[in-house]
């Protein structure tokens, strides 16, 4: 199938291109991106007044699948995903069973390629049943496709067996994403350790659990020379902390969550288990800090920590609430809003930071672009709708946001996965 997106405003980090352009796709590449493209096809997409960028790479999602399909699904994550503009994931292996060895990783994915309308790359855990005594099959997980290791939902605590992970996973040329958190610290914390925490009477959570766990895993990084990746930073330290390791040409890069870098301890009003998440949501100064690293390039990648959860495990209080967020759907408006739209960062930093360094980290060569021999991952972006946002619309199983009634500009109008348009004018296309 040929498609053909006409006046759509490219926003290209591979190439830098930034203008008016059109962009034809036969079958699932890209094959040619310029001004008034003359040809026939068999669609045609008018995009005037969008922006058509890669489409977006999540680093940090959650799909439930297996063993809690109850939450997500990857059937329904794909779905939440596509409708976010997102064509590829990064699914974080706490399932249950936990995705610790090679058959496990390939039985995910090629699941995915059956029941998921975006790109799912199954991330493997750094130890077997995420239970920090032994190393995970990482040579296993890594022949099978997973392209980084994490602990995510915890750290491993043991310093020793970590780095060893650490030195398997450069062995193997895959990524160490990192969870950075001492649990020995957290002291059945349920929110960010401040005034507000006092006020409702919740136990809190120190900056330094996130922020040691930060400082050692760059140290251990620096030792064993793998590439490493700090999931949703949220404090200014952390930020601080990546700065320096950049400054050294350490192989370290960041995300920063949506939540994080727009909500605070001063956005709670009550105790309610919809602004529970892991990392807390912190003060406003750590947002502050944490915006102003995104637009200094010090933070690489916006991600969402997706995590879908029943209304029954949220709809209570912190102290019993399940921690997490839902993101998918929401994330790319949000990013523009808050950042894009009032000056933080520019349409081509969100690209870079929701596209193109992504998959650079991943090492996708042939996405995180909008040029010729590209896959064709394409979201068509326009950045003028104004609407609220609704849980009830999502399409995701989690309806757990603290951002439902917030109004906010930008939509995706169009996502194309590997050719094929999966999603436009509100409906997926199964």
């Amino acid at each position: 199938m040929t498609i053909l997106i006409k006046n759509g405003h490219v926003l290209d980090p591979g190439t830098g291109l930034d203008d008016i352009c059109d962009v034809l796709i036969d079958g699932d590449r890209i094959t040619e991106v310029e001004k008034n493209i003359e040809t026939e096809s068999d669609r045609v997409i008018d995009a005037d007044g969008c922006w058509v960028m890669p489409g977006f790479i999540d680093l940090h999602v959650h799909f439930r699948d297996p063993g809690l399909e109850y939450k997500e699904t990857l059937a329904t994550g794909g779905r939440a995903a596509v409708r976010g503009g997102v064509t590829t994931v990064c699914a974080m292996p706490n399932t249950k069973p936990v995705i610790d060895n090679g058959v496990k990783v390939r039985e995910v994915m090629e699941r995915a390629k059956r029941e998921s309308l975006t790109n799912v790359i199954q991330l493997g855990a750094v130890t077997r049943g995420q239970k920090g005594e032994e190393l995970a099959d990482i040579n296993g997980m890594a022949e099978n496709g997973c392209r980084a290791i994490s602990e995510d939902g915890k750290s491993v605590m043991n310093a020793s067996l970590y780095r060893k992970g650490m030195q398997a996973a450069k062995k193997e040329g895959v990524a160490v994403f990192a969870h950075c958190e001492d649990i020995t610290m957290v002291e059945g914390g349920v929110m960010n350790a401040d005034e507000k925490a006092r006020e409702l009477g919740l136990p809190g959570i120190t900056n330094a659990v996130e922020d040691v766990i930060v400082a050692r895993d760059i140290l251990l990084a620096k030792e064993t020379g793998v590439q490493l990746h700090l999931c949703h930073c949220s404090t200014a330290d952390s930020a601080k902390m990546l700065a320096l390791a950049k400054k050294e040409g350490l192989p370290v890069t960041g995300e920063v969550c949506p939540h994080h870098f727009i909500l605070s301890t001063d956005d709670i009003c009550e105790d309610d288990g919809n602004f529970k998440m892991n990392p807390p949501l912190r003060s406003r100064a750590d947002v502050e800090a944490l915006r102003e690293a995104l637009k200094n390039d010090v933070v690489d990648v916006i991600a969402t920590d997706h995590a879908p959860h029943a209304e029954a495990e949220k709809n209570r209080s912190m102290k019993l609430a399940a921690f997490g967020i839902v993101g998918l759907e929401t994330s790319a408006a949000l990013t523009y809003t808050e950042l894009v739209e009032k000056g933080v960062l520019t349409p081509m930093q969100m690209a870079e930071k929701m596209s193109y360094n992504p998959a650079r980290i991943l090492g996708l060569s042939d996405k995180g672009s909008v040029s010729a021999g590209k896959i064709a991952d394409v979201v068509i972006f326009d950045p003028r709708k104004e609407y609220v946002i609704d849980k009830n619309t999502f399409l995701s199983k989690g309806k757990n946001t603290p951002f439902h009634g917030r109004k906010v500009k930008g939509e995706v109008r169009c996502t194309i996965v590997g050719g094929r348009i999966v999603y436009e004018g509100g409906k997926t296309i199964d």
